[in-house]
């Protein structure tokens, strides 16, 4: 069966994805390309592989960044710590990273940032000894599948989801020019995204073109869920979600439509009206528009998000209280609700620190005053409600309360 591999940027993701994935990608404090992300410090290595291990999930770290000189050093004791840990593998770029994971005998893959675009970079790969290869983002999926039947050994993994970017395979010096400081080169993971910015066209001889200003750089997102049965049939290995900076519920959500349409693909009930649901489901979260990137065709105009950057959902995630109390003997919590209104049935998110609570349930009970209510009333701007509700598994005093909700 296909490997559903998803990102993890803390505990909390480990945890929402537990059901749905087959394995987890996670980035520790330095030399991977998303140091925006909450990411795990080495020393938590062996909590955060035997979190993943006790879910039966395996485990993947990411180095894939240029290395300098001066990193070597911390690049081997990285690795060395990751393999101590029981990381199922690392993900590199950067020819270092491959030696030193020869060296010390840690299975290793081959980052989308290598760009491997044919057979016989995907051949020289596997005879370093490569477990799987990353392709580069701009095949389509014939060439894909040409190369995979060209290996004897190695597996590929593709992205099936997530953000897009308009440089190849991600490899862009866009963000370092345009703020004048190579520490925001996107190959360093920092990248400050530019291209989501709204930019004017302009002549050679510096005239201004009138009207021609908008997103031109800002790619949609990736999605394949109206195409996972050809992605299984090309005999890929994994499909990756990309989403190291989302939150929880984004990761989870997306998560479980996938891993839906994966499992409805291997039992033959895979159709256009579960298609349309899990598309509604995608819709609702986090999304710049939807593209099928270079799968089919090469992309045009009509894979950018000229009008709008950022968040095209309807819906946003309104923090609505906080837990005040936990009580074990009765699997129930007490709430400071402080905003909105509570109805049984209702659909509610906990949250604690990076490395803390993740819950999301239906409300089964709301208790006012020990009083057994159907909803709570509705607040009027800076007033507040104590209330209990049952919880599925323990929350901690300060975790957060969410609901996800229409504009």
């Amino acid at each position: 069966m296909v490997e559903l591999l998803l990102p993890a940027q803390n505990k909390k993701s480990i945890i929402a994805v537990k059901n749905y994935a087959n394995a987890v990608y996670f980035g520790t404090e330095a030399l991977n390309m998303r140091i925006h992300a909450d990411n795990f410090s080495i020393s938590n290595l062996p909590e955060i592989v035997d979190l993943c291990h006790s879910f039966n999930l395996k485990a993947y770290i990411t180095s894939n960044v240029i290395i300098y000189e001066n990193e070597l050093e911390f690049l081997e004791n990285q690795l060395n710590l990751a393999k101590d840990a029981g990381i199922d593998a690392v993900i590199v770029h950067d020819l270092a990273g491959i030696e030193i994971a020869r060296d010390i005998n840690l299975p290793f893959h081959i980052s989308t940032q290598a760009s491997v675009s044919n057979s016989k970079a995907a051949q020289f790969f596997e005879r370093l000894g490569a477990e799987r290869i990353i392709l580069a983002r701009e095949l389509s999926l014939d060439q894909i599948k040409n190369i995979i039947g060209k290996l004897s050994k190695t597996q590929i993994e593709t992205f099936v989801h997530g953000a897009m970017c308009t440089a190849i395979s991600g490899r862009c010096y866009l963000s370092a020019e345009v703020h004048k400081d190579t520490q925001y080169s996107a190959n360093r993971g920092k990248c400050l995204q530019p291209c989501r910015n709204k930019w004017t066209l302009t002549h050679s001889n510096g005239t201004e073109l009138e009207y021609e200003d908008g997103f031109f750089l800002n790619s949609k997102d990736l999605c394949m869920i109206e195409h996972i049965p050809e992605m299984i049939k090309a005999n890929i290995s994994s499909l990756k979600i990309e989403g190291r900076m989302r939150d929880p519920h984004y990761i989870e959500t997306v998560g479980q439509c996938y891993r839906e349409a994966i499992d409805s693909y291997y039992d033959n009930t895979y159709n256009n009206a579960t298609v349309r649901v899990w598309w509604e489901k995608l819709k609702s979260v986090y999304n710049r528009g939807f593209s099928t990137g270079f799968y089919f065709n090469r992309p045009s105009v009509n894979e950018i998000s000229r009008e709008k950057s950022g968040n095209l959902s309807n819906y946003r995630k309104i923090q609505v209280g906080k837990v005040i109390t936990y009580y074990r003997n009765v699997k129930a919590a007490k709430i400071n609700l402080n905003q909105g209104q509570l109805r049984i049935g209702d659909e509610i998110i906990i949250e604690g620190s990076k490395m803390g609570t993740y819950l999301k349930q239906k409300i089964k009970s709301i208790q006012i005053k020990t009083k057994a209510v159907t909803q709570t009333p509705k607040l009027k701007s800076g007033t507040s409600i104590l209330i209990s509700v049952e919880v599925d598994s323990p929350v901690k005093r300060n975790d957060f309360v969410y609901q996800y909700l229409q504009k």
